[in-house]
């Protein structure tokens, strides 16, 4: 089983050799336009374009709360888009975040990392503006990932 290694650095950029999967948590409603999504759209199109396309087309696709959609944007590097959130946090209609959802999307992630050979790079998945608690999403991750001898890297920003 391997451990779970923090460091400060930018999750859009993953550390280290061989192929490599930078996971995120998007939410329920189509809507990609706040928090880190902004830093994966700035470097490439596709995982944008590609949930966007994933929501509008939603009969019969799979997308859905806990759902992975798998996006490749370079030869060795892949996006995994998480439907970990319902809705996005307004007012007082609480924090959106879905550890259930996660935790389902995190084994899809565990398998296709599987299949690639890859690593897998995240900001705190879900602390954004999910609202959740690292606290809840560690043990996800080390539960669907590390405990499957995938190696994870966890970015903090940094100034």
């Amino acid at each position: 089983m391997s451990e779970i290694r923090y460091v400060r650095g930018d999750a859009t950029v993953p550390r280290g050799k061989g192929v490599k999967l930078i996971v995120h948590v998007c939410n329920d409603l189509g809507g990609w336009g706040k928090g880190f999504v902004l830093a994966l759209s700035r470097r490439w199109p596709e995982p944008e374009a590609a949930y966007r396309r994933w929501h509008r087309e939603r009969a019969g696709n799979g997308f859905a709360l806990g759902a992975a959609q798998f996006v490749r944007v370079g030869p060795f590097l892949w996006v995994a888009n998480m439907v970990g959130q319902r809705g996005m946090r307004t007012g007082s209609n609480g924090v959106p975040v879905r550890y259930d959802a996660i935790d389902k999307a995190l084994a899809a992630v565990a398998d296709k990392a599987l299949e690639l050979d890859a690593s897998v790079h995240m900001p705190r998945i879900g602390c954004g503006l999910a609202g959740g608690r690292w606290s809840r999403i560690e043990p996800l991750i080390a539960d669907r990932l590390t405990a499957r001898d995938i190696e994870v890297t966890v970015y903090d920003r940094g100034d």
